[in-house]
């Protein structure tokens, strides 16, 4: 996020495109350097679902919950407001920058449009080692429960086995590394993870698991919310869904 806002000043606007030896102007207007309020186009699809992907925290919630000193109902709420809110901040300031540097012109992984005007910055290079290391050190957290959702559904009646343990854990590192090759635009995997899976567990299973559990009567303000918190889930999920393929089949 520091990032992020130091460099907002360091790229001009209109933006600078470097082609061999001269450097020429993406536009001219400076109309380009004028931020919207709201801004709805074919992209818009990815937004929803992007953010719901961005704070997918499920996994994570029973190991921090086990880790904590006296683990209670209102410690873990502290937790969660504590982590979801810093998570939005950084998130909010990192779009909020991002798009009054580049405005119409973001890329899809924020970092590369820096890449592509600095090039050699070694801020931005530090960065995105310290994103690496970030990333390689959660791998192993997201995975646990990956591969113990694998082992439960498909081998649980098959006794323990390390030779099974470790081909799991090939398959799903294997499966992850050639998404990562050969999907052009990252913002594909979180358009279509997001829409699906995360809007489910985000919205729809939480609801509905309320509705299963809870004795109250039907028509009360808590199971009402609940309705539309599943409703709103769905169709979110599937408008958008729809919408990131029709852009597949445009382009």
């Amino acid at each position: 996020s520091l990032q992020v806002m130091i460099k907002k000043w360091s790229i001009p606007c209109p933006l600078p495109l470097n082609s061999g030896i001269e450097t020429v102007q993406v536009s001219n207007s400076t109309g380009d350097c004028k931020a919207k309020l709201f801004h709805l186009s074919k992209e818009s699809a990815y937004a929803i679902p992007t953010m719901a992907f961005s704070f997918l925290c499920h996994t994570s919630v029973l190991p921090i919950y086990c880790e904590l000193q006296s683990p209670s109902k209102s410690r873990m709420q502290n937790v969660t407001v504590t982590g979801i809110g810093l998570s939005f901040l950084i998130y909010f300031i990192s779009a909020l920058f991002g798009y009054l540097t580049f405005y119409d012109k973001v890329d899809s992984e924020l970092l590369q449009g820096y890449s592509r005007y600095l090039p050699h910055d070694t801020v931005i290079m530090t960065v995105k080692i310290a994103i690496l290391f970030a990333v390689l050190l959660t791998v192993p957290l997201i995975h646990f429960p990956a591969r113990k959702a694998v082992l439960m559904v498909f081998f649980s009646h098959l006794p323990v086995s390390w030779i099974c343990h470790i081909l799991v854990t090939l398959t799903l590192n294997t499966i992850v590394v050639l998404f990562a090759m050969y999907v052009p635009d990252i913002k594909n995997v979180f358009g279509v993870v997001g829409s699906t899976t995360s809007t489910c567990l985000l919205f729809v299973y939480p609801g509905l698991f309320y509705l299963k559990l809870s004795r109250e009567d039907f028509l009360s303000p808590q199971k009402l919310g609940a309705c539309a918190l599943v409703i709103f889930g769905i169709c979110v999920g599937l408008l958008s869904l729809v919408l990131i393929i029709f852009n597949w089949i445009n382009q």
